[in-house]
């Protein structure tokens, strides 16, 4: 077996595991954002939406080491997208993998990130409940904003490998 048999199968292991992550960190995204909506515990007190948050940063980061894998060292479509960004600039599917995706993805990183933050530095659970909810409800607005839904024009499959 070869080197390009290696990378083409960790290409497709990473990209497979990429997909089916979505679904954990787009689940967790709905879950914390509506634990936020019902938690009551004051801080510095952890509650429902504390623990759906940290679920959430641990999908949404690990999603994100993924890409980043995908999008630098192995994916052979975004090598030939960094080969000639103007040209992808032109392609709306090139654009979108280039940097839409990751644009909505990241910003809804640092959205949740950002609401984790503000939650725990909150002084009551009015406070805390309301910018819970409203970032990790953005954050799982612009998830589901950047996925590549089947049938758009850069639309993947719902469930990789099936």
């Amino acid at each position: 077996m070869g080197c390009r048999d290696n990378v083409f199968r960790m290409y497709t292991t990473i990209l497979t595991l990429h997909s089916w992550l979505r679904w954990f960190a787009l689940v967790a995204g709905v879950v914390a954002t509506f634990a936020a909506l019902r938690d009551t515990a004051t801080p510095p007190a952890k509650g429902p939406a504390d623990r759906w948050g940290l679920i959430l940063m641990i999908a949404l980061d690990t999603q994100f080491l993924l890409g980043l894998l995908l999008y630098f060292v192995v994916s052979p479509n975004m090598s030939e997208i960094r080969s000639n960004f103007g040209a992808a600039m032109k392609d709306p599917v090139a654009r979108f993998w280039a940097v839409e995706h990751v644009t909505m993805m990241l910003g809804a990183i640092i959205v949740a990130h950002v609401g984790r933050v503000l939650g725990r530095k909150s002084t009551s659970a009015d406070t805390k409940r309301i910018k819970l909810f409203v970032c990790f409800a953005i954050a799982t607005v612009l998830m589901v904003l950047g996925m590549p839904w089947p049938g758009l024009r850069a639309g993947r499959p719902l469930f990789r490998g099936l």
